[in-house]
């Protein structure tokens, strides 16, 4: 199936399962199918990691998050060990749901000063890209990631670069694409900026991550405009109901809005609410509002 044809498919399977729900609250989620329009789903990173692949697809389609980023070593499973016919089955599972799957949420990182340890890095995020592309989805996420003793920052962040324009080049090459995640010891969004310029490559995009450093420095509008054009398909954002550190959400979506972004706001989630599902629920419902207003 051309990506056309699989994409108006996945279109009617949500507008059709979710109106075959009848809930009110679940009516700004066909706006946000149309084009332009920013989309809301979950990184499994707390509430799915311990999540089958059935129970994870199950529970998101229930809260109305209708996008997932699998985090890579969680309970879904979804590996680069999988044969040929286990990606086509992960493949099938999301195309007969409403549930779309973003991309893999991998740990690999870039910034390590052992070419060994680098180089395993870099097959592997290509590894990751090769099974994205096998099961349907559209990118991988990766990390800068840190600074290390006795080795220049300079240095250090060209190798990051020249590592992201790499991959970035081949997952281009099959049709993916690759988001670093704005992490760890570079997630000042002016080290950020400068990795992207040396990487220089159209396919070397941002996962936004709503860091306590956004709104360091020049303030929060200054650092998201530095990124804005960087952005792929995909933002992490945490809990909105309240439970976790407060963020100008307000801004960022309202320039989601501005801007036609139609990517995905992913759910990155760390409180331990006794109804997983539940508070994914309520949380979606807050971001339809937000997004809204």
């Amino acid at each position: 199936m051309n990506p056309i044809a699989l994409s108006s498919r996945r279109s009617f399977l949500q507008t059709s399962a979710l109106a075959a729900l009848g809930l009110p609250a679940l009516a700004p989620l066909l706006h946000a199918a149309k084009k332009g329009a920013t989309k809301v789903g979950l990184v499994t990173y707390q509430w799915g990691k311990d999540w089958d692949l059935p129970t994870l697809i199950k529970n998101c389609e229930a809260a109305g998050l209708l996008g997932v980023e699998p985090r890579t070593t969680h309970a879904h499973a979804i590996e680069i060990p999988l044969s040929k016919n286990q990606r086509a089955e992960v493949k099938k599972r999301f195309d007969d749901s409403p549930v779309t799957c973003v991309g893999l949420g991998s740990d690999e990182r870039f910034d390590n000063p052992d070419p060994a340890i680098l180089k395993k890095a870099v097959a592997q995020t290509k590894n990751f890209l090769d099974l994205s592309r096998d099961i349907g989805a559209s990118g991988v996420k990766v990390k800068p990631n840190s600074f290390h003793k006795g080795v220049d920052k300079e240095k250090t962040l060209e190798q990051i670069g020249r590592t992201f324009r790499e991959v970035a080049q081949y997952g281009a090459d099959i049709g993916q694409q690759v988001r670093m995640e704005v992490h760890g010891q570079c997630a000042a969004p002016a080290i950020m900026a400068q990795i992207v310029r040396i990487a220089d490559h159209p396919n070397a995009k941002i996962c936004w991550n709503c860091n306590p450093q956004d709104m360091e420095g020049d303030g929060f509008d200054h650092n998201l405009k530095l990124l804005r054009s960087a952005f792929g398909a995909t933002c992490h954002i945490h809990e909105l109901d309240g439970t976790y550190k407060p963020y100008p959400y307000e801004k960022l979506f309202k320039n989601f809005t501005q801007t036609a972004y139609d990517g995905w706001c992913l759910f990155e989630t760390s409180t331990k609410p006794e109804d997983r599902v539940k508070a994914m629920t309520r949380n979606r419902q807050i971001f339809d509002q937000m997004i809204r207003s």
